[in-house]
């Protein structure tokens, strides 16, 4: 597949990625506490499946890693706020169905795609035991943020969540500079600022 392909997907996925941030960002201004629209999640899954694509694509086990750990708490989220079950079945089947396919592809294709994995001449093996542990960190907020739901009943952004985002992304873009990858970088240089953002607010909130 052509590169400029590849990164129109990848780019789209930030693209979206960042709109989530920015309407939740000014719906939480406009509020004056930290919100969490719907939209927000529903963005971010279709966000987190075009990204997934992308690093499949790209032979980068570490964008892949972080996709799929957090894909399905999108989902979750949704669950919560009652919206996934308003979307259309066959749609919810498909997004259900579409990661476990590939990675099972993946998989069983034959070796070479593992090799490409992880053993990519683009990636040296510390770079992708970096870029790996970011995406796991980043992920992590997520998970953070679905047991902090869970518990509360409610679909909702602590701020836990916005300083393992800050973390996270920060770690990202050294990464996304290590590897060139231009998606990575303008899609976290934004969202950090973002992170910075909600933080100032939760301290107002709070205080």
């Amino acid at each position: 597949m052509n590169d400029w392909l590849i990164y129109s997907i990848g780019f789209l996925a930030q693209i979206l990625f960042s709109g989530r941030l920015l309407y939740q960002w000014l719906i939480s201004e406009k509020s004056k506490k930290v919100l969490t629209p719907s939209l927000f999640w529903k963005l971010s899954l279709f966000a987190s499946f075009l990204l997934f694509v992308y690093g499949w694509l790209r032979d980068d086990f570490a964008i892949m890693l972080g996709q799929t750990l957090t894909y399905f708490i999108y989902i979750r989220n949704l669950q919560i706020q009652g919206e996934w079950q308003k979307s259309p079945m066959v749609l919810r089947v498909f997004l259900l169905i579409f990661p476990v396919l590939i990675i099972i592809y993946g998989y069983n294709n034959n070796t070479y795609d593992l090799d490409q994995l992880f053993r990519n001449e683009d990636i040296p093996f510390w770079l992708l035991i970096l870029g790996s542990f970011a995406q796991i960190l980043f992920t992590f907020r997520f998970i953070y943020q679905w047991i902090y739901s869970e518990r509360r009943k409610e679909s909702s952004l602590p701020t836990g969540f916005w300083l393992l985002s800050l973390c996270g992304a920060l770690l990202i873009l050294t990464y996304a500079i290590l590897r060139k990858d231009p998606v990575l970088l303008v899609g976290h240089s934004l969202g950090s600022i973002i992170y910075i953002r909600n933080l100032l607010i939760l301290k107002k909130q709070n205080d």
